[in-house]
């Protein structure tokens, strides 16, 4: 637009100093006529309509030059909105951009959350090591109190219960001032024993206990640290976390695809339960007697369990087949027709949880005896029914 303008107004220049040249005519002297004459009989002539001419000129050139300063006018307003339409559009892209942040920023919220939800803090006979730069007086070993708190010289109590360690610095710091002890303090503090995030491994395991560990770990590295799951461990675990009332339960399978889907994470503070499975025990005539350990599948027969034990001998007496279970009121003797249910012409009898199934021997009497049967189990192997 620019280079238009210039061409514009040389082309105006031009034919203005073209008429404004003064042109010398050779005429003859005329008394009525305003011609300046010279003594070559020459003279040189301007007459009215020239100036007028020159004037319209001038005027054509104003119009000229105010119709270039109106294009430029036209060309900066219409350059102005373009200029801007790119800043909005980069803003417009910096809130796209920036639309995109928050789903970002949830989840690098969520995973702070779950570090912070995962992080040590302190709790009550954890013991800490306190540093006031500049201020040894003020500095210690200290031991968190059953409530949350711990004793500081010249500051008393402060509540450092559920804090992290950087936490706890800040907290003692803010105290420093509040009681105008220090101006401007630097407080480190050191845990030396996280007494209280400790994790309990209790039931069915080979060392149950509490065991300390540092930081989030999984299920199977806490039993594996309790020496693994007894014989008579269920398939499952219960996981209470601190300060929830709502526990877990997680299956643990052999499936490896499984096992590694159901190792969560546990965290300082929490409770892993282990309950013991349930077992029903096979005596007398078969082939394996002992106690067998029933799988997630729950429940089992008769004919199932005597399947598992070997089957019976060729001395069992399969007529006087007998169950023992145990009922509010005591053991109760349940008769059990073996031999029928093998021979498909009796339906197959289900069995509860501590249930005993004696086979006895067909070549001699065998008493049931309580304190006698109590002994017997105690002797007898464990089997896993799956």
């Amino acid at each position: 637009m620019r280079g238009k303008m210039v061409d514009v107004i040389d082309a105006v220049v031009f034919h203005v100093g073209k008429t404004q040249q003064v042109r010398t005519v050779p005429r003859l002297y005329r008394a009525d006529s305003s011609c300046a004459h010279t003594s070559g009989g020459l003279e040189f002539c301007y007459p009215m309509p020239r100036i007028l001419k020159f004037l319209s000129n001038c005027s054509h050139l104003l119009a000229l030059l105010a119709v270039a300063v109106l294009l430029q006018v036209s060309s900066a307003q219409t350059s102005t909105p373009t200029r801007d339409a790119a800043p909005k559009q980069d803003s417009s892209k910096e809130q796209s951009g920036s639309a995109g942040v928050p789903a970002d920023n949830l989840s690098e919220q969520k995973s702070a959350q779950q570090a912070d939800s995962s992080a040590l803090v302190l709790g009550p006979g954890d013991e800490a090591e306190i540093t006031v730069y500049g201020a040894p007086d003020l500095s210690g070993h200290t031991r968190v109190t059953s409530d949350g708190n711990i004793s500081m010289p010249l500051v008393g109590y402060v509540r450092v219960g559920g804090l992290t360690s950087s936490e706890a610095e800040g907290e003692i710091e803010g105290q420093l001032r509040q009681n105008n002890i220090l101006n401007d303090p630097h407080v480190s503090v050191f845990v030396k024993e996280y007494s209280s995030s400790g994790v309990s491994v209790v039931g069915e395991v080979v060392k149950p206990g509490s065991y300390s560990i540092l930081g989030p770990h999984r299920l199977f590295d806490v039993l594996q640290a309790a020496g693994g799951l007894t014989e008579k461990a269920a398939n499952r675990a219960v996981i209470s976390h601190r300060g929830s009332e709502n526990p877990i339960t997680v299956e643990l399978s052999k499936d490896p695809v499984e096992m590694s889907r159901h190792n969560v994470e546990i965290k300082p503070g929490d409770t892993v339960v282990v309950p013991g499975a349930p077992i029903v025990y096979v005596l007398g005539e078969v082939g394996k007697p002992g106690g067998y350990v029933l799988g997630s599948g729950g429940g089992i027969t008769v004919l199932r369990v005597v399947a598992a034990a070997g089957g019976p001998t060729r001395n069992a007496s399969l007529g006087g087949a007998k169950m023992l279970r145990r009922t509010p009121s005591g053991l109760q003797e349940v008769p059990v027709p073996l031999k029928k249910i093998i021979s498909a012409k009796a339906p197959d009898v289900p069995l509860e949880p501590d249930d005993i199934l004696f086979v006895p021997n067909s070549k001699m009497k065998e008493i049931l005896n309580g304190g006698a049967l109590a002994t017997t189990l105690g002797a007898q192997a464990l089997y896993r029914i799956p």
